[in-house]
């Protein structure tokens, strides 16, 4: 289909555009900026007014939970809750059921996905067999299924002599290995931040150094290897200066941060609101200021949803034994637009600024990371769109959710910035 889109406020941060321009798409692509190409004649104009028109999210952690926990969602399910959120290109973590080890699973996972003709779907291969940390997966051949980096989702390996094995050979094929640093013994059966709040409500604790001193083994195996490590999910301030000070040094390290941990803190648990229940922990107000100053200076280099749909069964109970994670693909948006806000009032930034930085987080730097050739908005590229409306408020109730999760600590909150159209490869997949 050809379309047209008019009037809009295109931001394409990769290419440094903010500008009231047309967007012209024809066979999938984007065929024109500006300026219509010659003969182009329009199946369907969109009148963008007073909308922003931007590339379509790159969400760097979004759990699907197909194959295995389709109890707690579907394929259909979350993917209707990202092009409803505006994310047109998600990375889904290998820890389903069977783990994503072999070279059929990721098949069968694509197929399924490119089926429903939606969203585009690249999959983590397990960086060791069932995500035990033992015996390493043949990484070349999950490479030639679909697979775009090998992760151990939250699984951590206990001998560092498997995961020196593993950089090694991810390094002599160029693959990227993905780590969420956290120690296996240090706070393993804990449930919330190590802090006072934790202490007074009596939940075991997760300090702050499960995260540094995990780094500092990832870190010093990089300086040998030169393996390419994408860290996720950061948390806490002193993780985040041995990630600046690497990064300076040179390192080939990129990081993101969960969008819940750039607003929220352990106080946020209440009174053991299981919905806060997350992995990493949600830390100290200290934490979270690092996470926005990190943002700002460019040490972290990407937002993630996190997305990690929880049913009832296992979210609604006390929270020591609720199970971790909340729903987040529809909430990405908003809650980076909420980021930018922030950073205009407190750092007197324009808004204008702090959107192109917010956007930039969840498309342009996104992409990057993957390698993938999304997240912009130049002639030629593939037409992954998201249009929506940045003043436009919704309160986030689980009625309103795509996502067969419902459960988020925002529950009740009022955002802004509301996704009117998602194009996906030139089709419109979601229109509200």
């Amino acid at each position: 289909m050809k379309i047209h889109i008019k009037n809009g406020r295109l931001i394409d941060p990769a290419n440094g555009i903010d500008a009231k321009q047309d967007v012209f798409v024809a066979a999938g692509k984007i065929v024109g900026i500006g300026q219509a190409p010659e003969g182009f004649v329009a199946a369907k104009v969109i009148d963008a007014s007073g909308l922003v028109v931007a590339p379509g999210l790159v969400d760097l952690s979004a759990r699907l939970r197909e194959p295995g926990y389709e109890h707690k969602a579907t394929l259909e399910s979350e993917m209707q809750a990202a092009i409803q959120g505006g994310v047109t290109s998600l990375v889904c973590p290998p820890d389903t059921d069977p783990v994503l080890d072999e070279p059929g699973l990721v098949e069968m996972l694509k197929h399924r996905a490119k089926s429903l003709n939606q969203a585009h779907v690249y999959p983590l291969g397990a960086l060791t067999m069932g995500l035990k940390g033992e015996a390493l997966t043949e990484m070349a051949e999950l490479t030639d299924a679909g697979c775009i980096g090998f992760a151990q989702a939250d699984q951590p390996i206990l001998d560092t002599t498997v995961l020196l094995r593993a950089m090694q050979y991810a390094k002599t094929f160029d693959y990227t290995v993905w780590l969420r640093p956290q120690d296996p013994h240090l706070g393993r059966k804990g449930v919330a931040h190590s802090g006072p709040v934790a202490s007074r409500l009596g939940l075991s604790g997760v300090p702050v150094m499960a995260e540094t001193i995990a780094l500092h083994t990832i870190l010093e195996l990089v300086r040998v290897t030169g393996t390419r490590v994408h860290l996720c999910r950061m948390s806490s301030a002193a993780g985040l200066e041995l990630v600046r000070a690497a990064k300076q040094e040179g390192l080939p390290i990129s990081c993101d941060v969960g969008a819940h941990h750039i607003h929220l803190t352990e106080n946020d648990i209440g009174f053991f609101d299981s919905n806060a229940r997350l992995t990493p922990p949600l830390r100290s107000q200290r934490d979270r200021d690092a996470i926005h100053r990190a943002l700002l200076d460019g040490t972290i280099d990407a937002i993630c949803s996190d997305h990690t749909p929880v049913d009832d069964d296992e979210k609604l109970l006390p929270f020591g034994e609720a199970s971790p994670g909340a729903t987040g693909l529809e909430l990405l948006l908003s809650l980076a637009l909420k980021w930018a806000e922030n950073c205009a009032d407190q750092d007197k930034q324009s808004q204008s600024q702090t959107l192109v930085q917010a956007i930039s987080k969840i498309t342009a730097d996104a992409a990057r990371i993957v390698g993938l050739p999304s997240g912009q908005l130049a002639v030629g590229s593939v037409a992954d769109i998201c249009l929506f409306d940045p003043a436009a408020r919704w309160t986030v109730a689980a009625k309103v959710l795509a996502s067969q999760g419902k459960h988020t600590p925002f529950l009740g909150y009022e955002l802004s910035g509301q996704v009117k159209t998602t194009i996906v490869a030139g089709h419109i997949a979601y229109q509200r």
